[in-house]
């Protein structure tokens, strides 16, 4: 089977209590968007994804930079309830989805996905007529309170279920349902309601109460908590690289052109930085040296661009199930001065290694004009990272 994920994340959440929006706020060494978006960028039933944004976002551009392009992601307008994001979403893949293709919907604020209710949802409801959610028994002991802030009553919780995503319904069936539900002035709080609200019956499908939505800044504890319990022990690797100065105007430092009155000897563009980047990435993994990989005698690498190397080793870490926590580098040259080019340098280098640019540092020291670096006949950089192995579920 195949499905259309939807993921309406144009909120500015004013219950989180911050300026940024919640969906963007770092957990975990990822946004919160990202880690609800990765059971689906993970599952190859996925057909597209289609994020739904307000119309002053600057931040998704950031986010979407970092994401794999499989399945592909479509940009939509957000609105100003949930149900217009999600209406606006389903009109986007109008002329790509047929009448009777599944479609979830999941919240922007949902980390903590397990892979195991995804699998219970799409096989419980693959061919149910009308679809359903998932859902958490009520577990605690319910009041229903007075106007002051009493108690009216204990409520009977017996049959009572507690609403998750994703939701799973029919492409038409769905948008029919959202455009009556505001032709008549309702404003559903989940599909599921809408669905209802045309005299349906979604399923309950059972998933775990681990899958829960970030709403105030205290959940995000809970939801840091049960994210890293499923990294693995932290794996470091380390990595340097040395060039000698040649002829040419400039140096390639982390894919930026500094200017300079002298280029570098090299095979490649001899980038530095992104060679001892490279080295640092496979000694984490255990997958020997960036020579290895790409030997400084084979033609196809001649004056290649190192960011194919970083993005050609990102790719070997995803493999085996890494991703990058974060990354040190320290350049050592009396000239050309970097600090003019840091920040390039730094956010060039975060959307290599996919991470936000706050786990990355870039930093620069002379050797005091002792050896080839203080006679400036050359440059070296070294490079520290630190990696984490996911688990297939949180």
């Amino acid at each position: 089977m195949r499905y259309w994920l939807i993921m309406p994340a144009a909120g500015s959440g004013r219950r989180f209590g911050d300026a940024l929006p919640k969906q963007y706020v770092s957990l975990a060494g990822r946004t919160l968007i990202e880690w609800a978006l990765a059971p689906f960028l993970a599952d190859e039933r996925c057909a597209a994804i289609v994020v739904a944004i307000a119309a002053d976002d600057r931040r998704w551009a950031g986010v979407h930079a970092r994401l794999s392009g499989v399945p592909p992601i479509i940009v939509a307008q957000g609105g100003a309830e949930r149900s217009h994001s999600v209406l606006n979403a389903l009109r986007s893949i109008a002329s790509q989805a047929a009448a009777d293709d599944w479609v979830l919907v999941h919240d922007a604020a949902r980390p903590c996905l397990p892979a195991r209710d995804l699998d219970a949802l799409l096989g419980r409801l693959a061919a149910d007529p009308v679809g359903g959610l998932l859902a958490a028994r009520a577990a605690d002991t319910l009041k229903r309170a007075t106007d002051n802030g009493g108690v009216e009553h204990t409520v009977d919780r017996s049959g009572l279920w507690r609403a998750l995503t994703p939701q799973m319904f029919r492409y038409q069936a769905l948008g029919t349902a959202l455009d009556q539900a505001l032709a008549a002035g309702r404003v559903p709080t989940d599909e599921a309601q809408a669905i209802e609200w045309t005299g349906q019956q979604p399923v309950l499908v059972e998933g775990s109460a681990e899958n829960i939505k970030v709403t105030h800044t205290q959940d995000l504890i809970v939801a840091d908590a049960l994210l890293r319990k499923g990294m693995s022990t932290v794996r470091v690797g380390s990595g340097i690289d040395v060039h000698a100065f040649g002829p040419g105007e400039y140096v390639t430092l982390a894919g930026v052109r500094v200017p300079y009155g002298k280029g570098v000897v090299a095979h490649s563009d001899g980038d530095v930085i992104l060679h001892a980047l490279c080295d640092a990435l496979l000694g984490a993994a255990g997958l020997g040296d960036i020579g290895m990989h790409f030997r400084d005698d084979d033609p196809q690498w001649k004056g290649a661009d190192s960011k194919k190397f970083v993005i050609a080793v990102v790719g070997m870490l995803k493999e085996r199930n890494l991703r990058v926590v974060n990354a040190d580098i320290t350049v050592l040259a009396e000239a050309p001065r970097l600090g003019r080019h840091r920040t390039e340098m730094r956010r060039t280098i975060a959307e290599l290694l996919e991470v936000d640019d706050s786990h990355v540092n870039v930093k620069a020291t002379t050797t005091e004009r002792l050896g080839f670096i203080g006679r400036s006949e050359g440059l070296a950089a070294q490079a520290i990272v630190a990696l984490t192995s996911l688990s297939t579920e949180p």
